[in-house]
């Protein structure tokens, strides 16, 4: 049977991820559809593989049928190149936003955190694969140190999701009266690049 170290690895070649660079590496931004560079002089200092799921609940909407789904956050773990746990993903609140729920990233060494909010998104097909979620430039908008002064994230400026698989909303038809309150949750993998 396979290992999930083993999948990653195979899974981060397959989509071109780099390894874990050394120190005098530079890793190389990805291509992205008009719209979703990051400004001029900015650097990626951090790529990671995520894997887990985007989660959705059955809920009252202004709709036809009075219901939809609703996005309520992702859950995910992101591994190196390697296939080493490097970050968690889901949404949390933003001490620096008023205490807004927000994406949020969290180390898995020195447990230091971003924030962060969409500024744009893609469903360009010459990138973004069919029946995938669309790629993202999310802006930081919050930062938090470790318990032991942690800065891992601190230079977070920018983060970009691309190589997106799966991920979106399930069927309309899914979500009806009697399924209110149902969640899915929706397996997808990306890959995020943090920017300085």
């Amino acid at each position: 049977m396979t290992s999930w170290k083993t999948t990653v690895l195979i899974m981060s070649i397959a989509l071109g991820l780099p390894a874990a660079p050394r120190a005098d590496e530079q890793i190389l931004p990805p291509m992205v559809p008009a719209g979703l560079e990051t400004p001029v002089g900015s650097k990626p200092f951090l790529v990671g593989h995520a894997i887990g799921t985007q989660n959705y609940i059955c809920a009252p909407a202004a709709t036809a049928t009075g219901v939809d789904w609703y996005f309520i956050g992702p859950q995910a773990t992101l591994f190196d190149g390697e296939g080493k746990q490097i970050m968690t993903h889901f949404q949390s609140r933003n001490p620096d936003a008023g205490g807004a729920i927000q994406a949020t990233w969290q180390h898995s060494r020195d447990t230091s955190a971003v924030w962060a909010t969409k500024f744009s998104g893609s469903l360009d097909a010459n990138y973004v694969a069919p029946g995938a979620i669309e790629w993202l430039r999310l802006d930081v908008s919050g930062k938090e140190f470790g318990p032991a002064d942690g800065d891992k994230l601190d230079r977070a400026l920018y983060i970009q999701r691309v190589n997106t698989v799966g991920g979106v909303k399930p069927a309309s038809a899914e979500c009806t009266v009697a399924a209110i309150n149902t969640r899915r949750l929706v397996s997808y993998q990306a890959d995020y690049y943090f920017y300085r």
